[in-house]
């Protein structure tokens, strides 16, 4: 259970699955931009526990929440473009992000204006990624979700400066084209770039009023929190 805005942006399922990709194993340190009211972090650490665990958050109410869904977090309330000069000099093993799925350029803003950062914010995508590789340790892991509408973006901005790329698409279900995707790559990786069979969220082709139809494996993910391991 997270606390949330009774109004707004609302975590869901994407922050769950984000969780479940990031390879983090005990006393390693991590670092979510973005992080909302915590709810990724709050997986993570669920999961894998006795993480040290930092979030960046630029609006000061999810912030609030974010402290008070994961109060062993260290959470941040900053730009990530303007991070504090201690965390500019702060390397992480892990660094994951859920940046904002639509270009601000494109379309018109929320009237909400958390709902409207969360979804498409004012800060470039390939900043998200700037500052994620620069936190980054040696050998570190880059995990990010975001929009296959993106997914250029993300490739061209990695170009050069992250290795061993692995990209797992999520359908929502049978015979529909993916809509998100998940990405790890790693700092000094070497590995060829590899596209892994999509992930698919509902077994059903269609919806079915009420019932659930999530597969065994969103199944896992969600309930039990089980690892999605997206460089096998």
């Amino acid at each position: 259970m997270a606390w949330q805005p009774a109004r707004g942006f609302r975590s869901g399922i994407d922050a769950v699955l984000l969780a479940a990709a990031v390879p983090a194993t005990k006393g390693q340190t991590v670092l979510e931009l973005g992080c909302g009211v915590g709810v990724a972090s709050l997986c993570l650490n669920a999961r894998v526990g006795d993480l040290s665990m930092t979030g960046v958050e630029v609006q000061p109410e999810y912030a609030t929440l974010a402290r008070r869904n994961c109060p062993d977090m260290q959470v941040v309330n900053a730009d990530l473009r303007n991070l504090p000069a201690d965390l500019r000099q702060k390397q992480f093993h892990h660094v994951m992000m859920n940046p904002p799925y639509y270009d601000r350029t494109q379309g018109t803003a929320a009237q909400d204006k958390g709902r409207d950062m969360a979804l498409s914010g004012d800060t470039p995508l390939a900043d998200w990624i700037d500052v994620a590789v620069r936190r980054l340790a040696p050998k570190g892991h880059l995990t990010l979700i975001q929009h296959m509408t993106r997914l250029p973006d993300v490739l061209v901005t990695l170009h050069g400066r992250l290795g061993s790329i692995t990209v797992m698409p999520i359908m929502p279900r049978p015979n529909r084209a993916p809509d998100l995707f998940l990405l790890q790559a790693r700092h000094s990786g070497r590995a060829p770039f590899v596209m892994r069979p999509p992930l698919l969220m509902h077994a059903n082709p269609t919806h079915d009023g009420d019932k659930e139809s999530y597969t065994k494996q969103l199944q896992g993910i969600l309930r039990d929190g089980a690892k999605l391991d997206i460089t096998a």
